[in-house]
């Protein structure tokens, strides 16, 4: 902190006008950028998923409950893990506040992830999550939207992530994907983000960005993040390929 300049109010005043002015350009841009999004076009999505949910198989379809719009979190944890990744269990403690008011504007939500259904409700009761939550054990859904590799991969060394070829870190990484179901019925897969696409859903790195020392984080998250009932205790092992280098 010694670094920074100590002005008077008004030359503090100055320097905070300049700055809102990038802040409106960025939020221009931003705007622009979430109309492109917008307008991708739509892929139809021709093979048929089906999960293991509280409520018994259920297939993509289903998983809208309803509605027109659904998100789907890749969140990581696979068949032999002990606990969720420490990175999306930071990113999923967000959600829950979110989730009334997606469902009352059209739009689902659900994590998706290879694990067994009972280890994912065992997770989930532990960190006090309400949103749904279901095990695409069997299926192909992971690999087909580029979030879970098999050995093939981890021999080759490998991956298609984040849409390009990327060293493999892990058997496990995360994304999120939209989709779309047609009144008759068909689902359009709509759009993918991976790596540092996924930060908009996180809201605690909104406020550390107000503050002066912004995220303190180096280029790992990992470095301090923990699951939030484990801030008390010694820092766990990593367990997913986050970092601020990734685009």
């Amino acid at each position: 902190m010694e670094s920074h300049r100590i002005v008077s109010k008004d030359e503090w005043l100055a320097a905070r006008k300049a700055l809102l002015a990038d802040e409106k350009a960025f939020t221009h841009a931003r705007d622009a950028l979430a109309a492109k999004r917008q307008a991708l076009p739509w892929e139809k999505v021709d093979k048929t998923y089906t999960f293991d949910t509280p409520a018994g198989r259920r297939t993509l379809a289903d998983l809208f409950d309803g509605r027109s719009q659904l998100i789907v979190y890749h969140f990581m944890l696979g068949p032999d893990w002990e606990e969720g990744c420490t990175g999306c269990s930071f990113l999923s403690d967000h959600i829950d506040g979110a989730l009334p008011h997606l469902l009352h504007h059209d739009v689902s939500y659900v994590a998706v992830s290879r694990a067994p259904l009972a280890k994912l409700e065992a997770f989930k009761k532990r960190m006090e999550w309400r949103f749904p939550w279901v095990s695409s054990n069997g299926s192909d859904f992971n690999f087909d939207f580029h979030v879970s590799f098999g050995d093939a991969d981890k021999a080759r060394g490998k991956v298609d992530y984040n849409f390009e070829e990327r060293d493999y870190v892990s058997d496990e990484l995360p994304g999120v994907s939209a989709f779309y179901r047609a009144d008759d019925g068909t689902v359009y897969h709509t759009y993918s983000a991976y790596a540092r696409g996924l930060e908009l859903a996180i809201g605690t790195y909104a406020l550390l960005e107000l503050t002066a020392k912004g995220r303190n984080e180096g280029s790992d998250m990992r470095d301090w993040m923990r699951h939030h009932d484990r801030y008390d205790s010694e820092p766990q092992p990593a367990c997913c390929a986050h970092g601020k280098s990734d685009a």
